[in-house]
């Protein structure tokens, strides 16, 4: 079985397309550039702000195949499965193993609301599909099926699934799920206005979006957050939370693709039916951002980037 440590910060990359509609993998490095400098610990590709329900099969793997390049073998590149059946899922499976990915992020079945029983079954036919790790992605905000603790009990037998990115929006899930299974699936906060919290409470790593606009600051607020450096993450944190916040709307992907156009490592292109930010909700979003930029912080030395004893 492959294994890599899961921990750290792991963006959740946007998608990059061109004015013509095609992916775009010059703008694309110019970002994955910015967060390995940052220090990040991975990339999670075709998520749900990589704009995942607008990409085909072949967009996705031409993405897989760029990044495993491009990042030569720096940081693991995990590719996101969010599909309609269990075939497609073991499919694409199958195929991120043969072009190089490091592990899967892996959502319940797309559309279809299957029960208990039913999602057991899809993930653990992913599961015996493939030598790859596995970090369940328990969203039921957005994705309406709950991942329970029971069915994390039953997910235990599976030795390749290994985390899960906590999207619950209830940051006690995080000590619920240390106390019943102590450290068999590692945790990794998936709400950016509650990463803080979720962190200090155990959380081994962070699966962000706005660290796609924002990678040193989300860098520094984990580094420090793990150095028990407490108030000077806490510091960074609360200037950075009306802008974290804009990761819980529904248009998240327009919102901080905005970001990234802000910060000089990404572009504002979107895949319809998305369409670019407008009148007065554009100058909204962009007075958040405009806000924070207007005072950001000066980070502490070495809580980002190369790890430093002083942080590590």
């Amino acid at each position: 079985m492959i294994t890599f440590d899961w921990k750290g910060v792991l963006p959740a990359v946007t998608t990059k397309f061109t004015d013509n509609d095609e992916l775009d993998f010059d703008a694309f490095d110019i970002n994955l550039k910015a967060q390995l400098e940052a220090g990040v610990d991975g990339f999670i590709l075709g998520g749900s702000l990589g704009e995942a329900s607008v990409l085909d099969e072949q967009e996705k793997y031409d993405l897989l195949a760029h990044t495993v390049a491009f990042v030569e073998g720096k940081v693991p590149v995990i590719l996101n499965i969010a599909e309609q059946t269990t075939k497609a899922a073991v499919r694409c499976a199958q195929k991120a193993l043969e072009l190089g990915a490091s592990g899967l992020m892996l959502l319940p079945p797309m559309r279809y609301k299957s029960d208990e029983r039913e999602t057991i079954a899809y993930f653990a036919a992913v599961a015996e599909s493939t030598p790859l790790p596995i970090m369940i992605y328990n969203n039921p905000v957005d994705y309406k099926v709950e991942v329970t603790l029971d069915m994390f009990e039953q997910l235990a037998a599976y030795s390749n699934i290994q985390a899960v990115k906590e999207s619950t929006r209830d940051v006690s899930n995080v000590t619920r799920m240390i106390n019943r299974f102590g450290d068999r699936f590692k945790i990794f906060t998936g709400v950016d206005p509650l990463a803080m919290e979720s962190l200090v409470m155990g959380a081994d790593g962070w699966v962000a979006g706005l660290v796609d606009a924002f990678p040193k600051e989300t860098v520094a607020i984990y580094r420090l957050v793990k150095a028990k450096r407490y108030d000077e993450a806490l510091a960074i944190y609360r200037w950075f939370l009306p802008v974290l916040e804009l990761d819980i709307h529904p248009k998240l992907v327009q919102y901080i693709k905005l970001a990234e156009v802000a910060t000089g490592i990404g572009t504002e292109n979107v895949r319809a039916p998305r369409l670019a930010l407008v009148g007065e909700e554009r100058t909204k979003v962009q007075k958040v951002i405009d806000d924070a930029l207007a005072i950001r912080p000066e980070l502490p030395v070495g809580s980002w980037g190369k790890v430093t004893e002083e942080v590590a």
